[in-house]
């Protein structure tokens, strides 16, 4: 059993996505139009492209905060019509409550043996021993680890992601990257990673679609193997490339 596997609960897996034909529209803007995407159960999806080009709107019809104005979006096969609780979504900022300590934080929603669960998901974040400090004194990467944790105390089969490590310096975010690989391995949830960092992009995920004007611009899967820690490989390279071109 992974060091994951054995200190938080588990999830059934990852569920599905699908976006049929979806359109959204904001008064006269429209920002996805006859939209389709399938996103396989476990995949590490990640979209890159422009501001303004699609991405959050996509990240919020999937978690269930927005609607579509027409088309259909499925999580799992059941159409998705509010928020969920096998759904989380991650934020750049980690929107920690400033008044309730780091313990407090992850395990919010207050369930069943809630401080028990919340210790172990801490221990697995690499913050074991920092339950009772206030959200004041820790890093930027700290604290986008407790977000992170608070994330996965509910064992979501679905990660939505919202360019969570683009306020983080260079090796913050490298030691993010391994831990949100290392436990996306042993969760095996779905997961879809809103970024602007193609190098981020490729380091990460299964496969990257690049969104341009609300629109699928490029589909291209990521066959390389893990864990990736030698972005200067070659076909790494020949990838961000294409990749870039597409944005």
């Amino acid at each position: 059993m992974s060091a994951v596997s054995a200190h938080v609960a588990q999830n059934d897996g990852g569920l599905s996505i699908s976006l049929s034909r979806v359109v959204k529209s904001f008064g006269k803007l429209n920002v996805l139009g006859s939209f389709n995407l399938e996103i396989s159960g476990g995949q590490f999806l990640a979209v890159v492209g422009r501001s303004g080009g699609g991405k959050s709107t996509l990240l919020r019809l999937i978690a269930g905060l927005e609607t579509a104005t027409s088309g259909r979006v499925s999580i799992g096969g059941r159409e998705v019509d509010r928020t969920l609780p096998s759904v989380c979504l991650l934020f750049q900022e980690a929107r920690l409550v400033p008044w309730q300590r780091v313990i407090e934080n992850v395990g919010i929603a207050r369930g069943p043996n809630w401080q028990d669960t919340a210790r172990r998901t801490l221990a697995d974040v690499g913050l074991e021993g920092r339950e009772d400090d206030w959200p004041s004194v820790l890093s930027g990467g700290q604290r986008q680890r407790v977000a992170l944790a608070r994330a996965l105390v509910s064992a979501p089969q679905i990660l939505l992601l919202d360019e969570p490590f683009g306020a983080l310096d260079a090796l913050t975010r490298i030691e993010m990257h391994r831990l949100l690989e290392r436990i996306w391995s042993g969760r095996g949830f779905t997961t879809v990673l809103i970024t602007h960092d193609v190098a981020e992009a490729v380091a990460l995920a299964d496969r990257v679609v690049v969104l341009r004007e609300g629109a699928i611009a490029l589909d291209i899967d990521i066959d390389l193997e893990r864990p990736r820690r030698e972005l200067a490989d070659p076909r790494a390279v020949d990838l961000q490339r294409r990749i870039l071109e597409a944005v």
